[in-house]
This record gives C-alpha cells, sequence and structure tokens, in this order.
C-alpha cells in the first residue's frame, strides 16, 4: 500500500489549545479512517515540523482530503510527500536502462 509522509505545524490556535491535541488526534485517526486513510505512527518532532505522521492509503487522493479536513480545523498546516520503502526504490534503480 502507498505510503505518505504528513508534516505539520501547529497554527497559532493549534498551540494556544495544545492541552486538546490529543482528542484532536483521536479524532484526526476516525477521521482518516473514513476518508480511506490509515495512521501508521504519528511523532513529535524537533526542526521545522511540529509533527510527522507516516499514513498509508490506496489512493492519494484520499491523503489529500484529509490533509484539507484537517486542514481546515485551523489546528495545524501540513505538507504531504508520497513515501517508497528501500526496496521500492532498489527495484525501480534496478529497472533503469
Amino acid at each position: 500500500m502507498p505510503t505518505f509522509i504528513i508534516t505539520m505545524n501547529w497554527t497559532e490556535q493549534g498551540i494556544r489549545n495544545i492541552k486538546d491535541a490529543p482528542k484532536r488526534a483521536a479524532a484526526a485517526r476516525e477521521m482518516a479512517k473514513k476518508l480511506g486513510v490509515e495512521i501508521k505512527q504519528t511523532y513529535l518532532t524537533n526542526g521545522p515540523s511540529d509533527l510527522l505522521s507516516i499514513v498509508e492509503s490506496p489512493s492519494g487522493d484520499n491523503v489529500a482530503k484529509f490533509c484539507m479536513a484537517i486542514g481546515q480545523l485551523g489546528n495545524v498546516r501540513t505538507s504531504t510527500v508520497r513515501a517508497w520503502s528501500e526496496a521500492d526504490y532498489a527495484k525501480f534503480i534496478s529497472e533503469l536502462p
């Protein structure tokens, strides 16, 4: 199943209401499930992003819908990339002309 990495930064609203973050995360998991996205793991991070989630979904369209849905709530801004496993990219390299 395709893997995606979603990085998130809290908005001013999100950090102001940080104590609600665990409830928001649980609600996001339910929303993701309804949209065909499985949140495999979420991490609190240092550096340019506040949070990072590893998700799987059969379609990038589902991931885009999920990111728009959580974004419209106003607590985080998201950025998403498609990720391939080490085995996948080794296969890609072996298929190069």
